[in-house]
Parts: structure tokens; C-alpha cells; sequence
């Protein structure tokens, strides 16, 4: 006959056991969640056949959930415009038919929105909720006016109209977000210039950048100011984001000289560093 066991050991069993559950429990919970745009994606210019596995591209989702510790869901969709994101006849840069050829880093046939309160809905210990959109509404007006006698004359008139859009269809994202009862953070991720010493064009940046956040206070948002982050990063080389190794090198350019818009793994890192910063100064 085997000896009976102590109270106090079968107490501290059962402590350890529902401990190492309830640890268990809170790190299957410890969910994020990215929404947006190629940046978001990780995506590479002309790095086909690798789009056929989306895990061969990192974007700063990933680096985050190293940072954070938690489980990311990556969303974002190469060429996604905030009306294609609430809207799948909405305009759109390339994310409809980057989706028919390849697959996203998770699976949706939706739209991004509705994906994203789906997965809230379902996901009810979701932390973190990041998104970064706008860029390629200003694409889209680029591509508009390329045709134009006066391109420069074209986007100046038709910029207005694009940002107030932006600033709409943000405000629109975020009430659905809160409205399946999230209550977490949510970050905003804003724009770094693609070369800090042309005035007219980070002048643009920052006017992109005022719309995409305008509606944060209203919704509960923070911003991850990557605009700042990368200001700083590139000041000890006269400004030049692509001289800084943030870009990626543009693949037309034979000679490695120029960059594309996309950032580098260095860049990714740098935009994972401020959405980090700014997650824990709002869950302070």
C-alpha cells in the first residue's frame, strides 16, 4: 500500500499545474495582428518565382512579434489602397491581382477589412492591432496623371481630393475595428520619405501621413512614427533613404545606384522597432 501524500504536496501540485495552463492559455492568446499594404507584406520588387511562398517575404510584422512575443497574423496585401481595403470593387494598386496569381501570408478571399473583423471576432485576446495604408492611393493619382500634358499640375489639383479619401476611408477602418469590441491597442504606422532631402517630396510624405493618422484620437490609435525613426536614421547621409541602406536596390537599375519604395530588411527592422515603442507607451 503506497503512503498517502501530503496536503501541502498536493497543493503545490495543483499550483504548478494551473499555472503552467494558465501561462499556457495567455501565450495562445498573445495574438497580433498586421493590416496594409506591401510594406506590411515584406514584398520585393520583381522577386518572382519567390512570390509563390509568401514566407520567403519578412515584413515588420514579423520582427515585431519576436519583440513582442506574440503570434502575428500578417494580412497585408502588395498594392492594397484604403478603398480596395473596405471595399472589393474599391480603387485598387495591384492587390486584386497580386492575390489571383499569389498567396498572402494568411488566406482570405474578402476583403482585407472584412478579414480583419472576422479574425477579431474570433480572436477575443488579440493585443495588437497595426496597419499601415495610404501610400498607394497617392500611386493611383500618380498613374492617373501620367498621361496628363501637366503631370505635376495634375496630382497638385487631384492631391486634395486623394487625401481627404484617405482620411475617410481611415476613420471608416477604425470604427469597424472597434466596433467588433476591440479594445486593445491599435497602431497606426505612418510613412518614412523616400529621400528626407527632397523637400517637395517628403513635404507630400507628411501631408499623407496627416491624413492616415487624422482620425487616431477619435478611434483610441497610437502612431508608430516611422516618418521620425527613419529621419534620424538617415541624417549621416545628407538624408538619402536609399543611401542609407533602407530601400531595397531598384532591380531596373543595372547599376545598383537608385532604390525602389520597398524597405530593406534594415528598414523592416527599423518600422518593428517604432510599432514596438509605440505599443508599450500605450499599454503603460
Amino acid at each position: 500500500m503506497k503512503s498517502a501524500r501530503p496536503a501541502s504536496f498536493l497543493a503545490l501540485v495543483i499550483t504548478v499545474c494551473c499555472a503552467s495552463s494558465v501561462a499556457a492559455e495567455e501565450h495562445e492568446d498573445a495574438r497580433a495582428l498586421a493590416l496594409g499594404d506591401s510594406v506590411v507584406f515584406g514584398f520585393i520588387t520583381q522577386a518572382n518565382p519567390e512570390y509563390v511562398n509568401a514566407s520567403n517575404f519578412i515584413g515588420s510584422p514579423e520582427y515585431v512579434a519576436g519583440m513582442l512575443d506574440l503570434d502575428v497574423a500578417n494580412a497585408g496585401c502588395p498594392g492594397e489602397a484604403t478603398s480596395s481595403f473596405l471595399s472589393a470593387t474599391g480603387a485598387d494598386n495591384g492587390c486584386r491581382a497580386f492575390r489571383a496569381k499569389f498567396p498572402l501570408h494568411v488566406a482570405y478571399s474578402s476583403t482585407q477589412m472584412a478579414f480583419a473583423t472576422s479574425f477579431l471576432q474570433r480572436h477575443r485576446h488579440v493585443r495588437l492591432v497595426t496597419i499601415g495604408i495610404g501610400a498607394n492611393d497617392l500611386f493611383i493619382l500618380q498613374e492617373a496623371c501620367a498621361k496628363n500634358p501637366n503631370p505635376q499640375l495634375c496630382i497638385e489639383a487631384g492631391l486634395p481630393v486623394v487625401l481627404a479619401t484617405i482620411t475617410a476611408n481611415m476613420a471608416t477602418i477604425l470604427a469597424e475595428l472597434r466596433a467588433t469590441g476591440f479594445g486593445g491597442v491599435i497602431v497606426i504606422v505612418n510613412y518614412y520619405s523616400l529621400d528626407y532631402s527632397d523637400l517637395a517630396g517628403t513635404g507630400v510624405t507628411e501631408l499623407l501621413n496627416q491624413a492616415i493618422t487624422a482620425p487616431a484620437t477619435a478611434y483610441g490609435a497610437v502612431v508608430a512614427d516611422v516618418f521620425t525613426a527613419f529621419q534620424k536614421a538617415v541624417a549621416v547621409v545628407g538624408g538619402k533613404t536609399c543611401s542609407a541602406g533602407l530601400l531595397n536596390v531598384d532591380p531596373q537599375d543595372l547599376q545598383l545606384k537608385s532604390c525602389d519604395v520597398h524597405p530593406t530588411q534594415s528598414g523592416q527592422r527599423l518600422i518593428a522597432k517604432a510599432i514596438t515603442q509605440a505599443y508599450r507607451a500605450a499599454s503603460w
